[in-house]
């Protein structure tokens, strides 16, 4: 008798391990596990939850986000971080009603093509939506991989082509069983073979694990260092969108110019809103969020 496959095994432990994330129940549509996958970028689960719920039930279809403004997508992203991400998720939503009738495409190229959309959201929407049989790459995946199949106690600090081919060799070749096996990969990196502690002793895998067989060590560094967000032009920019975004109208400078002392971070934090598509110029002297209404009255 064969000996079950790397992907066999993940998958047998997905299934009666894996977290009962919304975005995974059977019956939910593409274009809510592509909001889920944006969202899911750089942000943890925990935050993700409720605005999904939030996010769906006030735009349950491309069509209905579409018709509404770039204003109101940035509001509802609220504190979620990268809040370009609510924008461009619009945008997509818009070239999702104009070019496909309204419902997210099937076909990887189709995908690709959307505004905002990369290489990893793509595959994971025509993965997890559609079944179909396509690489799922992400940092998780990519821990696992490099662990378990080169050896190797990290995969370096950004994915590479070699990721997707690794990751393709460890597919089964039914397309419904390499889905599964990709969110099954995703979800042993995320609960299991973590970065910093691995709970090496509850992987499907680790008896045939090479980085386990070689007794390597875990890395006592992070990849990345660590993000400052006190003090820096990140938090400054999430001060001033706090302001706007509270707002029903444009906001003179001078209020925009109490959230923050220092006179050149500040206006260089306001320039970026303005350059990235989230902040515009109203007159002289006021600023609103993009596409905030037809009003030109300053809150006072």
């Amino acid at each position: 008798m064969n000996e079950p496959t790397f992907a066999t095994l993940v998958s047998r432990w997905y299934e009666q391990n894996a977290r009962d994330l919304p975005w995974r129940a059977p019956d939910v549509g593409a274009w809510a596990i592509l909001v889920s996958e944006v969202m899911l970028q750089q942000t943890p689960v925990v935050r993700v939850l409720p605005a999904w719920h939030a996010w769906l039930r006030r735009w349950p279809t491309p069509a209905a986000l579409a018709a509404d403004t770039p204003a109101e997508a940035i509001r509802m992203w609220g504190r979620l971080g990268y809040p370009r991400r609510a924008v461009r998720l619009r945008d997509c939503a818009v070239a999702i009603v104009q070019r496909h009738g309204g419902e997210v495409p099937e076909k990887l190229e189709q995908l690709l093509a959307l505004p905002g959309i990369g290489t990893y959201t793509a595959r994971a929407v025509a993965a997890f939506a559609y079944g179909q049989r396509h690489p799922v790459v992400d940092t998780n995946v990519r821990r696992v991989v490099s662990r378990a199949v080169a050896g190797e106690p990290d995969a370096g600090p950004a994915t590479r082509p070699s990721d997707l081919v690794a990751c393709e060799e460890l597919l089964p070749v039914e397309p419904a069983a390499a889905a599964l096996a990709s969110a099954a990969f995703m979800e042993l990196g995320a609960i299991v073979c973590t970065a910093r502690s691995p709970r090496c002793t509850a992987c499907p895998v680790e008896s045939i694990c090479a980085w386990r067989a070689s007794g390597q060590a875990a890395p006592a560094g992070p990849t990345r260092r660590p993000q400052r967000y006190a003090g820096t032009d990140r938090q400054v920019r999430g001060l001033l969108l706090g302001v706007l975004r509270d707002a029903t109208g444009p906001v003179p400078h001078q209020r925009l110019d109490q959230v923050w002392p220092d006179d050149v971070q500040r206006s260089r934090a306001l320039a970026g809103l303005v350059k990235d598509g989230l902040v515009e110029p109203i007159g002289e002297d006021s600023f609103r969020l993009v596409g905030d209404g037809p009003t030109v009255h300053p809150v006072a």
